[in-house]
């Protein structure tokens, strides 16, 4: 997903969308995931020179981006979707201004908690911690190396760290993540009803359509088995005063004057999968070093004074 604070920033997106023969780049690279330039340029009907400025403006958009792959006669450009969402808020959020909130990144492995069930596991980018499929190693003292993590159900929580000043509260939480469903081996359609849990409370469930292995993740090892999780989506989850959102649209009514939380609350988030869903599919959290956007647990907290 890409997330465009406001319309100033959004520019250089609605240049590249502004062309019909950009919408016909997109639409090719949708369907088949992934293409070099002679390919897009025949598929086209145009030339590779004529295709490179139209590619230029969709990788400095940020939809596309290019990678260089060796092949038999020297190295090629691969073309590549990097967005599955574009969000826009047009309006910009009163609550975003930098004075008064504060950011922080959450490493995959941080969990405090858990509770999961095979299909399961954990990796740094340089190897497995432990025995894949076996829930024990979830204690590990390494866990906290991990960058990657999946279960078939159950949970796993992590603490938000409570940063806000005294006598404040907390107005919005805005987090990021890049996740998938956890099937055995990797299924694109495998649906996983996941929750998103903060202090006992549900904020609403968000279902992952899939555990997708299509194509390697840009960032996800070299060493990494080819038939297990590659990447995943970027997911936005807002909790403000207006309810609870997932990339702009809203999952529940939960709201952060409902939470009630200040600068004297502890924050435990949670992921889970409940056996009682009606998609059982699992998790997979991708952190740095795996998937298609290389970021931990990105959190960002709004305050402002208590009345």
């Amino acid at each position: 997903m890409l997330y465009i604070k406001n319309i100033d920033d959004g520019a250089a997106i609605f240049k590249a969308l502004g062309s019909p023969l950009r919408i016909r780049i997109i639409k090719l690279l949708l369907e088949s995931k992934e293409m070099n330039m002679g390919e897009l340029a025949s598929a086209l009907g145009i030339t590779n020179g004529a295709l490179t400025s139209h590619i230029k403006k969709l990788e400095d958009s940020g939809i596309v981006t290019i990678l260089t792959e060796c092949a038999g006669h020297g190295n090629q450009k691969v073309c590549r979707m990097n967005v599955d969402k574009i969000l826009i808020d047009v309006i910009p959020r009163k609550e975003e201004s930098a004075a008064n909130s504060y950011s922080i990144d959450i490493p995959i492995g941080n969990y405090f908690h858990y509770r999961v069930y095979p299909t399961c596991g954990l990796s740094t980018t340089k190897n497995l911690i432990g025995t894949v499929d076996d829930p024990r190693y979830f204690a590990h003292p390494s866990h906290v190396e991990a960058q990657i993590l999946w279960l078939a159900k159950g949970h796993v929580d992590y603490r938000i760290p409570n940063m806000v000043p005294t006598g404040h509260k907390i107005d919005q939480i805005t987090m990021s993540f890049e996740i998938s469903s956890e099937a055995p081996g990797v299924n694109s359609d495998w649906p996983s009803d996941i929750t998103f849990v903060l202090n006992g409370t549900r904020l609403g469930t968000w279902t992952s359509p899939g555990d997708f292995g299509d194509m390697h993740g840009m960032f996800t090892p070299s060493w990494w088995f080819p038939n297990w999780n590659q990447y995943g989506q970027l997911k936005m989850l807002v909790v403000n005063r207006q309810g609870t959102f997932i990339d702009g649209l809203k999952i529940s009514d939960v709201t952060t004057t409902q939470l009630n939380l200040d600068f004297q609350s502890e924050m435990q988030f949670r992921f889970q999968v409940f056996e009682t869903a009606k998609n059982v599919g699992g998790i997979t959290l991708f952190g740095k070093g795996f998937g298609n956007y290389n970021q931990d647990i990105k959190v960002r907290v709004n305050y402002s004074p208590k009345e």
